[in-house]
């Protein structure tokens, strides 16, 4: 799978749990708060000021990571 801005981040951390310290790093700390299982990472991102391309490249470092 690679992950886009588009995915919500329940579907990330539930496929990839050790995305959750990636998003932790870069400040979306709501990983675990209801509103992950209907917001994207682009949601999430701009709710918080956060670079989404930076974070959606670090998580798919993680999910390329898994692939081998």
């Amino acid at each position: 799978m690679t992950i886009s801005k588009e995915n919500t981040i329940e579907e990330v951390v539930t496929k990839y749990p050790e995305s959750v310290m990636v998003f932790m790093k870069h400040g979306l700390h709501c990983v675990g708060c209801h509103v992950s299982a209907f917001e994207s990472i682009e949601e999430g991102a701009m709710a918080h000021g956060i670079d989404v391309d930076a974070l959606v490249s670090d998580l798919n470092k993680i999910a390329l990571s898994k692939k081998k």
